[in-house]
């Protein structure tokens, strides 16, 4: 008589799953959780002093720094990873991030794996201020390998309707400031993986007391927070978070018709695992910068007398800026000069 666990379905390994990330995902919840641990949904109430609340949502997932994690059994960042490339985009349009949930598949539960992975996730909520309010652990055997591992998850925020930001007050002689991102976050991995293949994980890498992997998967910076912050000076025209597709990509994003932007690409220090990578791979300078934020993980786009103020909203985070470019008229597109 076939059983669902022979078929490669562990009931009883999951039930224990959920009562052991109990603990972490309650952790992050606070008066405006409605409903219980377990339940079939979980909600949260719209905070205080908002008069028409306009609710955005965001998803994304980890990507392919995932393989990297399994190769090292690292898994205490991509929690990070996961929450900063959701609730960061919901920041970049004014929104207050208040609840995320996350969905994880594997070929087969690791109790010791998968706990790390969800504690990671609810620490990272609770650096960006939201509730890790339910989520979904997905067994998936003969699908998948059995030490496969994918991670998404999906963000709700809140924004006073009237005052999203959105770029439409951008304008030339605006000034382009830079946020600090002292690695990689999580974007640009099937490039990394391609330049570091055959390459042992547990060397050390150039420059750094730390291995390979440990450089590679360093967690991302969860911006949202100062993003926020800043936004709340009054000066900022834009913002544009810095993923795939690096600062040219994500910059022209938030530019109107008939402006463009120079970017001063000497007005800051790369950090030195996108030297290595550049080098390991012979990747030509512009694809650097089509794939990676190349040390820049967060954009303002700010009027010229508000420069210090959201500098310092960003910095009490934090996370240094530098300002790296302007706005353009009559001009279109992003250019970068050295």
């Amino acid at each position: 008589m076939a059983t669902y666990h022979d078929a490669g379905v562990d009931l009883e390994q999951a039930d224990r799953h959920v009562a052991m990330i109990a603990d972490a995902v309650t952790s992050t919840w606070g008066p405006n959780v409605i409903g219980g641990f377990g339940g079939f949904a979980t909600g949260v109430t719209i905070p205080a002093g908002y008069t028409n609340p306009v609710l955005m949502m965001s998803t994304d997932g980890v990507g392919t720094k995932l393989e990297l994690a399994r190769l090292t059994g690292r898994y205490e960042g991509i929690g990070h990873d996961l929450v900063a490339m959701c609730v960061d985009d919901l920041a970049a349009v004014g929104a207050r991030p208040i609840a995320f949930t996350d969905y994880l598949a594997v070929g087969h539960l690791d109790p010791d794996r998968d706990t790390v992975i969800v504690a990671s996730v609810a620490a990272a909520c609770s650096v960006a201020g939201c509730a890790l309010v339910g989520g979904e652990t997905a067994e998936h055997p003969g699908v998948v390998d059995t030490d496969h591992v994918d991670l998404a998850g999906a963000a709700l925020g809140v924004v006073e309707a009237g005052i999203e930001i959105g770029g439409s007050f951008v304008t030339a002689g605006d000034v382009i400031l830079g946020v600090e991102s002292p690695n990689l976050r999580s974007n640009g991995f099937s490039l990394v993986r391609a330049v570091t293949a055959g390459r042992p994980l547990d060397e050390a890498f150039p420059g750094d007391e730390r291995s390979v992997g440990e450089v590679l998967l360093e967690p991302s910076m969860i911006y949202a927070p100062g993003v926020l912050d800043a936004a709340s000076t009054g000066f900022v025209r834009a913002f544009a978070h810095v993923t795939g597709g690096g600062i040219p990509g994500n910059l022209i994003r938030v530019l109107p018709d008939g402006l463009g932007a120079e970017i001063d690409t000497g007005t800051w220090v790369r950090p030195n695992v996108f030297n290595v990578i550049q080098k390991w791979g012979a990747v030509q300078d512009d694809e650097m910068y089509r794939v990676f934020n190349m040390g820049i993980g967060y954009l303002a786009v700010v009027a010229p007398d508000g420069i210090d103020a959201v500098a310092d909203a960003f910095n009490t985070h934090g996370h240094p800026t530098h300002r790296i470019g302007t706005v353009i008229g009559g001009s279109s597109g992003v250019r970068l000069i050295s």
